[in-house]
Order: structure tokens, then sequence, then C-alpha cells
């Protein structure tokens, strides 16, 4: 397994989103943030640890990554790469 991967290949693979293009347009528009900061790269390199937060449907997620996928498998695969977090544990102090 890669000790990295393209955030719009993790986003899709992990099951976040239907189609990778959807996944590269929710980055182009700014709308992902990792660690904090605001990411406008699909290629942005995700690491095990990451802090994601990003809108899925009507929702906001924020998600650590916990493992990079090799392929986008069934959800109940997908699941063991990201675990939920509260959002107040991803808020700047």
């Amino acid at each position: 397994m890669s000790e990295t991967q393209r955030l719009d290949k993790w986003l899709w693979q992990a099951r976040f989103y239907k189609t990778r293009g959807l996944a590269q347009r929710m980055c182009a528009a700014g709308k992902i943030r990792i660690n904090s900061q605001r990411i406008r790269k699909t290629h942005y390199a995700l690491k095990a640890g990451d802090i994601l937060t990003f809108p899925q449907g009507s929702r906001i997620r924020v998600v650590r990554i916990l493992a990079m996928p090799e392929r986008r498998g069934p959800a109940t695969e997908a699941r063991l790469c990201y675990e939920d977090i509260d959002g107040t544990e991803a808020a700047p102090r």
C-alpha cells in the first residue's frame, strides 16, 4: 500500500463521491479542507493522520484518514480507511 494518495482519488475510492470527476470539482472549488487549510489542488498528497473536512450532500463530514485504499471496493472495505470524528476536534485552537 502507498503511503500517500491524491486527494481526489482518495475521496472517490473511500466512496464519499460517486465519481472522481465530482471529487475533482469539489477540490477545485475550494470546498475541501485538510488539517483546517483550504485545498484547491486535486493532486494534493494525502497521508494517514490527515483530517479532512468537506461537504457531502447536506452535511459537513470531518474524517481522519487511517489508510490509503488500493481500489474502489465495497463500502465496508472503504469504511476501514477513515474514522468519523467530531467537528470540534478539527477546529483550530
